[in-house]
């Protein structure tokens, strides 16, 4: 994938419709903190169209990104944020759920997770409800860089157990300094692209 023109087209708020959108849709999911936007970022080639915060909870909308006029990134927001009340993360999900549920472009739902820790209760909710709605996501593993080559297949594995993932999963670790793992996510959505492309 070359990403030659990106456009932040769409924002929905709690209230707002869903776009009819006409092209493939990839969805990021990740809870506050764990680098979605970065990632998104990374892959875009762009420093700061995704807005990155040094405060979580940042992405409180649903973002659509216009990728080459040939497909949408998604940028949910971010969940288990702390200092969010009850009633504002109940919100967060219920939009989020509504995107997973009803968007007819969706191709593909990443989940990511912090390569350092164990997947909290957040995280696996994610999981089970991406799951739920049809989907297997591909888990990407950030902030690679924080950790030691040797630890990596070991973290890899505490992901895989705590999430319970399907037998298949991919895991993609990922570094925002690095950029290591963007190939093999540019290698997917080509061939989720491709896929489409045929239906």
């Amino acid at each position: 994938m070359v990403i030659k023109n990106v456009n932040l087209e769409t924002v929905c708020g709690i209230t707002s419709t869903l776009p009819d959108n006409q092209y493939p849709e990839f969805a990021f999911a990740g809870k506050s903190n764990v680098g979605k936007s970065s990632l998104i970022n990374g892959l875009m080639n762009r420093k700061s169209l995704a807005r990155t915060s040094a405060q979580p909870g940042k992405t409180q909308t649903i973002n659509f990104y216009n990728i080459n006029d040939e497909c949408y990134f998604v940028d949910l927001p971010g969940y288990g944020y702390a200092r969010a009340n009850e009633e504002i993360k109940a919100k967060w999900g219920k939009m989020i759920e509504n995107y997973l549920h009803r968007s007819k472009q969706l191709k593909a739902v990443f989940l990511l997770v912090d390569i350092r820790h164990e997947p909290s209760g957040n995280d696996r909710l994610m999981y089970e409800w991406i799951l739920n709605q049809g989907f297997e996501p591909v888990i990407i593993a950030t902030k690679l860089d924080k950790i030691n080559r040797s630890q990596i297949q070991k973290q890899i594995k505490q992901i895989k157990e705590g999430l319970k993932v399907v037998k298949g999963t991919v895991v993609i670790p990922y570094s925002a300094q690095t950029k290591q793992g963007r190939d093999e996510i540019y290698e997917l959505l080509d061939s989720y692209l491709v896929k489409a492309s045929e239906n």
